[in-house]
């Protein structure tokens, strides 16, 4: 078979990889959607003092209200919803078949590095997600949701704003947890090193400060706080991971 054969069967393979995490990313998403008070009970739970943080923390009873002001806007954010919950339970078999897509390509030991950091970047990212969920995200909500300037003005907060800003902050919260593969990867290929990292440790703990600055509206210290140190925790387990020093002949492409 020639060489342009080989391309385009490649392809359909991909082809056929694609539609297939796309077909279990759409069970999950109608599972997910079928499952409507489950998935809002999860959803829902940290507005209310009931949530396990609070009760951990023995905080005062509160409840932020939620209201609807769009004719379609509680369809469409169950749909967004369970969409959002399928890809984050369809992910492991994606990266599951983009995995078995390269694997034929890749040496015994670039395949255990590949199957490294799949696995590891998705359990970042899940580490990440609960981590907003039962911290990050609690401490948001309860201080915008009950915040006043006066006691003549009420809150009065959409389910479009509360869905948005979970989400969001999943998202982000989930990518910055790859921190640790990230600088592995780079550590190994010789980019970066424990030496180096130790050295701009307060430069980054700036940037820390910033990005935990963008990710959180809130204006207190306490939450600034909350949100910065397990991204500063994820930027010192990264120093332990690389590897201390650059060998000076590091032409070597190896992960791992």
């Amino acid at each position: 078979m020639g060489e342009r054969a080989t391309f385009w069967e490649h392809l359909d393979e991909l082809r056929w990889a694609i539609l297939r995490s796309l077909v279990v990313v759409v069970v999950f998403a109608v599972v997910m959607f079928c499952m409507k008070d489950q998935l809002f009970s999860i959803v829902l739970a940290p507005r209310s003092s009931d949530f396990i943080t609070y009760r951990l923390m023995d905080t005062d009873a509160f409840k932020v209200p939620l209201m609807n002001i769009g004719l379609t806007e509680q369809f469409m954010t169950h749909m967004r919803v369970a969409i959002y919950a399928g890809l984050l339970f369809a992910l492991p078999y994606a990266l599951y078949e983009l995995f078995r897509f390269v694997s034929p390509g890749l040496y015994k030991n670039e395949r255990s590095a590949a199957l490294w950091i799949v696995g590891s970047s998705y359990a970042m990212y899940l580490v990440g997600t609960l981590v907003n969920y039962f911290i990050i995200f609690p401490f948001t909500i309860r201080f915008l949701g009950t915040y006043q300037v006066s006691t003549d003005v009420a809150n009065m907060l959409t389910l479009q704003s509360y869905i948005d800003t979970l989400i969001t902050m999943s998202f982000v919260m989930g990518l910055i947890f790859e921190l640790p593969v990230v600088c592995t990867i780079l550590g190994r290929l010789h980019f970066i090193n424990g030496h180096l990292m130790r050295r701009f440790r307060r430069h980054a703990i700036v940037v820390i400060l910033a990005i935990a600055a963008i990710i959180t509206p809130t204006t207190d210290v306490f939450t600034l706080l909350v949100v910065s140190l397990p991204i500063w925790m994820l930027y010192e387990v990264s120093i332990w991971l690389v590897p201390s020093h650059t060998p000076h002949n590091s032409h070597n492409s190896h992960i791992i």
